[in-house]
């Protein structure tokens, strides 16, 4: 059969288990790797920085349950590769960093770009390994999907050195394994489902919110189905959106610090009370709640909050026991209740001053009358990117999704500067819908240039939204250079034009009613466009009870 290179062999094991789409930067010594990837059919997306190349590979991740991988040269490429794994680790996505490193032979000799990469990257990965030889690499390649997948997802790194990936073998000499099953679904003791069910019977006041987890393990089907079956109150964590549509009648996302604190029996579907949740203390929610809780991962059972009823497995398989054991003892939580008549009416009072907000027509203007504009125009389909500090938080609660895994944001390790990379990624993994990319000025400093990337693969169906403030959480409208607060960007940045130098379409937006033609062109336009649209600089959410980071 003759020989086979080790850049051979890590593309063609990357195929055998599913690998469809690797990121990164080349150089020596993993050309060939990306080179042969591509002859394999994995679509390789060549990139500016591998900090968003990685987050581009954890997107992928999330968006298709098979890890996407990046692929960093040795040193600092490796090491800017850590960001993504670490944002992994944390959002519980699949995805696999390739590195380079110097050849063996040279090992502790200073040679270039040597670093202790393996040790760099095991904080954050479920594995890491360097293979032991060129013949056994589909076996690490195998092991590191496996990890990625199964249990609580997460990163694997592989260490591969120069002389290695150039090094040569028999071809017949090599063991492809199969490509490995996708993770089975755990299901949870029949007791404990009886016992989740009695819970929320017993609850005057219940609450379901689901999480990202939810969306991962695909459990639209059976989660709407449970839901909609008992009509219990649900709210979604900003990932977690979509699984049921944020216009769903049994909704309470307009009232969601009134649901937290009030509820007295959670359901929580793949969501973590974590920082985002205010860790399920009071004085954000009752202090004597009653938590059930749904989690892959069982060392997260009981985490900030005591656990009243643990369902340790699959959200999918265990939401279809929850489905069944409704068939079998029919419940339904009543319709008027008084914790419903609190939480509507909480709805239309929060509902009615965002309406106020959004009708402002100001110069500046605000965050609100921005994201009313963008809300009316994208397709319900759209995937949505949103990154930033208030332009995140707020387009949250703004930005409706109706579909699961159709937003992407800065996740549980709030991350600045994943936009552009989860943006392509979306596109890439999703070509026949449209992506919105929607960054605070800020957050699109971290990873601009990223648009020469979408510009370059001709990613027609992504549109870059920048809502500019002039600095991080507000800068001034002019400059002294000697006196430049820690905080400020460049007055007026006309961000826009990095759209043009790639040949698409940049707008620069300053009054109200500037902003719809110039959404309506980009989102039409067969070619990269940046919408460019100046706010006040103190443009803030609307009066909240408790401070954004709860402390």
């Amino acid at each position: 059969m003759g020989q086979i290179t080790g850049a051979q062999v890590v593309a063609r094991a990357l195929k055998q288990q599913g690998v469809e789409y690797m990121f990164g930067i080349v150089g020596i010594p993993v050309i060939p790797i990306a080179a042969f990837a591509q002859r394999e059919g994995i679509k390789y997306y060549g990139f500016r920085n591998e900090q968003s190349a990685s987050y581009a590979a954890a997107a992928v991740g999330y968006l298709t349950g098979r890890p996407g991988v990046c692929l960093g040269v040795s040193g600092p490429g490796m090491i800017h590769g850590v960001a993504g794994m670490a944002n992994a680790w944390s959002n519980c996505w699949p995805m696999i960093l390739i590195g380079g490193a110097n050849d063996s032979y040279q090992n502790g000799q200073g040679a270039f770009q040597e670093a202790p990469q393996i040790e760099a990257a095991r904080p954050f990965a479920k594995y890491c390994a360097r293979p032991d030889s060129l013949k056994r690499i589909p076996f690490f390649v195998e092991q590191a999907v496996r990890t990625t997948i199964y249990g609580r997802p997460g990163a694997a790194y592989l260490d591969l050195p120069g002389d290695m990936i150039s090094g040569s073998v028999e071809e017949e000499e090599i063991h492809f394994p199969p490509r490995c099953p996708d993770a089975p679904r755990m299901l949870a003791p029949q007791e404990s489902i009886d016992a989740a069910m009695a819970a929320l019977k017993t609850a005057e006041r219940p609450l379901v919110i689901v999480g990202k987890g939810a969306a991962y393990s695909r459990a639209e089907d059976e989660v709407r189905a449970f839901i909609e079956t008992t009509q219990l109150p649900y709210l979604a964590s900003p990932m977690g959106k979509g699984v049921m549509p944020d216009d769903h009648p049994l909704s309470i996302a307009p009232a969601r610090s009134a649901a937290l604190q009030g509820a007295d029996v959670v359901l929580l579907m793949g969501a973590r009370l974590n920082w985002m949740m205010h860790f399920g203390e009071a004085p954000r929610f009752d202090p004597k709640v009653r938590v059930i809780q749904m989690d892959i991962s069982a060392e997260e059972i009981g985490t900030n909050v005591p656990t009243e009823v643990a369902l340790v497995g699959d959200a999918k398989a265990i939401t279809g026991q929850l489905n069944a054991h409704l068939k079998q003892h029919p419940w339904q939580y009543p319709s008027e209740t008084t914790w419903w008549t609190g939480l509507r009416k909480k709805i239309d009072e929060n509902g009615a001053t965002v309406t106020e907000m959004m009708a402002d027509e100001s110069v500046p203007m605000s965050y609100y009358r921005v994201y009313r504009e963008i809300r009316d125009l994208i397709p319900r389909d759209a995937i949505i990117q949103n990154e930033g500090a208030s332009t995140m938080d707020i387009g949250r609660t703004l930005m409706p999704n109706f579909l699961p895994r159709h937003r992407l944001d800065a996740g549980s390790f709030g991350t600045m500067g994943v936009g552009l990379g989860q943006a392509i990624a979306a596109a890439a993994v999703h070509p026949d819908k449209h992506v919105f990319c929607i960054e605070g000025d800020s957050a699109f400093g971290f990873s601009g240039m990223e648009v020469e990337t979408a510009a370059r693969y001709g990613m027609k169906n992504i549109t870059f939204i920048i809502i500019n403030n002039n600095g991080i959480g507000g800068g001034p409208d002019t400059l002294d250079p000697t006196r430049v607060p820690p905080s400020a960007y460049t007055p007026n940045a006309r961000y826009e034009k990095m759209a043009e130098i790639y040949g698409g379409k940049g707008y620069f937006v300053t009054e109200p009613d500037q902003l719809r033609p110039a959404l309506e062109e980009a989102i039409a336009a067969d070619k990269p466009a940046i919408v460019n649209i100046m706010i006040s600089a103190r443009s803030q959410r609307k009066p909240q009870q408790f401070a954004w980071l709860t402390r």
